[in-house]
């Protein structure tokens, strides 16, 4: 009995000790190392004040540890600050799936190179900071990465072309930055499923490329650029595109050819240089939104479906459209 009980014992504390982090650390060694490593980088901030040695890493604030793994597989700092550039050892946490630095005005420098080792990378967020130089070519190489998002900071260069050959992007945000030369004629490529693209409040020019007819994106937003000549291949009645905003270009392309789908539920084109008049096929539509204010069209708007539910303000501002909710057709 005393043999058997004794046994008993041991059992209990050896599980005692593998369940409770504090007699047995989840911690991977390697990852704690560098996760103090980054830590002493950015000059022991106080957001990371619970990154001490002697507790378990997987217990830290602003990470997770995967729970089969115990591999750190998060690293998300989006409250309190951080300052100084991205630290190299971002790319030594080799099970990373969530890198993120969200509204980190201090955060200078480029992005970091080593992040082209994390490979298991599903998303990367680095937005709201003063992140600049350009968007990197080897992204890329991160297979598994379903969302970038680099909004908001001061992104200069070109959009790399290599971003199509990501075959699982849901959306790429670069919107709200200072970049400059064309849309990927790559964008009308995209190897596996079609993101959403964020691209406004940019220095975007020239046309948008004709590829993107090829391609069904939920939703785009060019806005707020200097894309110049025809967009009429974001439309068609097969597509199954919600949301467009164009708005803010010097975009030049006649209205009255362009065919929408009935999945189209937001249409914003104000502030450009298009011309024609509004197709009668908009009224087929199930439109929740529409502004084509600021451009050059002409003629009556159609009667029907949505057209006549929005206030002049969709309308005003143009060559010569007439009819409700504008005055009638002389």
């Amino acid at each position: 009995m005393d043999h058997k009980l004794s046994t008993l014992l041991c059992l209990t504390l050896l599980f005692s000790t593998i369940l409770n982090p504090a007699l047995s650390e989840l911690c991977n060694p390697e990852d704690k190392k560098v996760l103090l490593q980054i830590k002493k980088a950015f000059n022991d901030p106080y957001v990371l004040t619970s990154w001490k040695s002697e507790t378990d890493c997987c217990d830290w604030y602003c990470v997770t540890c995967d729970s089969t793994t115990n591999r750190i597989n998060s690293l998300t700092i989006f409250a309190g600050q951080v300052s100084g550039q991205i630290p190299t050892q971002v790319g030594d946490l080799p099970y990373l799936e969530t890198l993120e630095f969200h509204k980190q005005p201090n955060l200078t420098g480029p992005i970091q190179p080593s992040i082209a080792k994390l490979k298991s990378l599903k998303e990367l967020r680095l937005s709201w900071t003063n992140i600049s130089g350009s968007v990197p070519d080897f992204l890329s190489q991160l297979k598994n990465l379903t969302f970038i998002d680099l909004s908001f900071s001061n992104f200069t260069g070109s959009i790399p072309s290599s971003l199509s050959q990501l075959p699982n992007l849901n959306a790429i945000r670069l919107d709200r930055n200072k970049l400059t030369g064309h849309i990927p004629k790559s964008f009308g490529e995209f190897h596996g499923s079609v993101p959403d693209l964020y691209l406004s409040h940019n220095q975007l020019s020239g046309n948008i490329p004709t590829s993107l007819a090829k391609l069904n994106f939920n939703r785009i937003d060019f806005s707020r650029n200097k894309l110049e000549g025809d967009a009429s291949m974001i439309f068609g009645l097969n597509k199954t595109t919600q949301i467009v905003d164009l708005s803010r270009n010097l975009l030049e392309f006649n209205l009255s050819k362009v065919e929408f789908s009935k999945s189209l539920i937001s249409l914003d084109l104000n502030h450009n240089q298009i011309t024609g008049s509004i197709p009668v096929g908009l009224t087929q539509v199930d439109l929740q939104f529409l502004n084509v204010s600021y451009n050059r069209l002409c003629g009556q708007i159609p009667v029907g479906g949505k057209l006549q539910s929005f206030d002049s303000s969709t309308y005003f501002h143009n060559r010569c459209l007439c009819g409700a909710p504008l005055p009638s057709c002389k």
